[in-house]
C-alpha cells in the first residue's frame, strides 16, 4: 500500500486574536510568551488537519520579532504543513499584526514548528506526504530536508558528517 498523499494547502489555519491589556507587558507590547502559544496553538491545528490525528510539539525552531505588536493590535496567524518525514510534519507559521484605525500593516515574524502525530496512546503513527502547488511552497518544502537535519545535528540526534542537505553550506568533507 503506498503512502497516502495530500496538498499543503488542505492544512491550511488562519487563526485572528485581538492584543488585550493582560496579553502585553509594561511597555504594552504583547508578550512574545503569548504569540508562542498562540503559534503553537494555529500550528497544531494545522497539523492535525494534515495528518487527521492527534499531534504533539517536537520543536520549535529560532522565533525572531521583527516588530513589536501593541495592545489593541489584531494579530492574525496564518498556518500550513511545509513537509512531512515517517511519523512528524513540518509546519510553517507566519504572523501578522494590524493597527486597524490606523490602517498600518506589519509582518511580525515566521517560524516552523515540527510535530509528531500519534494515536491516543501516544504512539507515533505515520504521516501523509505534503504536496506542495505554489512556489512558495515549493520553495519551504525544498528547505525542509535542511532544516530537518539542522534540527537533529542541534539535538545531537545527527551527527554533521551524516547531513548530506547541509554538507554543501557548511563544507563538510566525507
Amino acid at each position: 500500500m503506498s503512502k497516502k498523499k495530500k496538498f499543503a494547502r488542505e492544512s491550511f489555519v488562519s487563526m485572528t486574536e485581538l492584543v488585550l491589556p493582560n496579553d502585553t507587558n509594561t511597555l504594552n507590547n504583547l508578550m512574545g510568551g503569548r504569540l508562542m502559544h498562540w503559534m503553537d496553538v494555529v500550528s497544531a491545528i494545522a497539523g492535525q488537519k494534515h495528518c487527521n490525528s492527534i499531534v504533539v510539539t517536537a520543536s520549535v525552531d529560532n522565533i525572531s520579532f521583527r516588530s513589536p505588536i501593541q495592545l489593541g493590535n489584531v494579530v492574525t496567524l496564518k498556518a500550513k504543513a511545509t513537509r512531512a518525514f515517517n511519523s512528524s510534519i513540518e509546519i510553517r507559521i507566519d504572523v501578522e499584526a494590524e493597527n486597524i484605525p490606523e490602517g498600518k500593516k506589519v509582518t511580525s515574524n515566521s517560524a516552523y514548528f515540527t510535530f509528531v502525530a500519534v494515536d491516543k496512546k501516544g504512539k507515533p503513527v505515520e504521516v501523509p506526504e505534503v504536496i506542495p502547488e505554489t512556489d512558495d511552497e515549493k520553495e519551504y518544502y525544498n528547505g525542509a530536508l535542511r532544516r530537518r537535519q539542522l534540527r537533529l545535528i542541534l539535538s545531537g540526534r545527527m551527527k554533521p558528517q551524516d547531513a548530506n542537505e547541509l554538507k554543501s553550506i557548511f563544507d563538510i568533507k566525507n
